[in-house]
């Protein structure tokens, strides 16, 4: 059986790419490098499956909005036959610095709204996310308004390299376990060493761009 992977976020054209829809970019993430069958509508929720790099997985998106999340993940494990504590949600976090990934089993939903959904559903915290840091927002700025806007220029950039990690983190807990994965994805990345660099004379910034 595939492992269930539950990406947080909210259907519809206008919310995409804004930063609750961080859990559904990251599936986005895994499609795009394994070979996935064409998405499908399983109840409140659509599915793709197929594997990465030998890893087989069922991608899971509510199509609940956010705060409804749990109907649809009630759904999936109930229909596939999953218990909640074999699911990986990947979720947006408010509490983590933008672009910062915390890999845990268990623990509070922390205020995200789809969190507790699954939380109050499965009448369970036993399983594991992979959360992606999208940071607090300005005192002057209502956290319901900051989830549900876009990246700026600056902050894409900061998002484009941690959508990819958060993917391989889950593939990582897939292989190794939510203990090793965690181990190396919760660590803040290190910029390269000179000697990792493109050209000799660069520096990390350059390269940013």
């Amino acid at each position: 059986m595939p492992t269930l992977v539950i990406g947080l976020g909210n259907h519809g054209g206008s919310y995409a790419h804004t930063r609750h829809n961080l859990g559904w970019m990251v599936l986005d993430e895994l499609e795009r490098r394994g070979r996935f069958a064409k998405q499908r509508r399983e109840g409140p929720a659509r599915v793709s499956e197929g594997s990465v790099d030998g890893v087989d997985l069922l991608l899971g998106r509510p199509h609940t909005y956010m705060n409804l999340s749990g109907r649809a993940a009630v759904h999936l494990t109930n229909r596939f036959n999953v218990s909640p504590a074999d699911v990986i949600v990947v979720h947006d976090e408010l509490d983590l610095p933008l672009g910062r990934i915390r890999v845990r089993r268990g623990g509070s939903a922390g205020g995200n709204r789809g969190v507790q959904s699954l939380i109050d559903a499965w009448r369970s915290k036993d399983f594991v996310r992979v959360r992606v840091g999208i940071g607090r927002p300005p005192e002057d700025v209502d956290p319901i308004d900051h989830v549900l806007r876009r990246f700026t220029p600056a902050e894409k950039e900061v998002v484009a390299e941690a959508i990819p990690r958060a993917a391989d983190a889950v593939l990582a807990i897939v292989r190794d376990g939510v203990d090793k994965a965690a181990s190396i994805y919760n660590a803040v990345p290190k910029p390269p060493r000179v000697d990792e660099l493109a050209h000799p004379g660069d520096t990390a910034e350059s390269l940013r761009g």
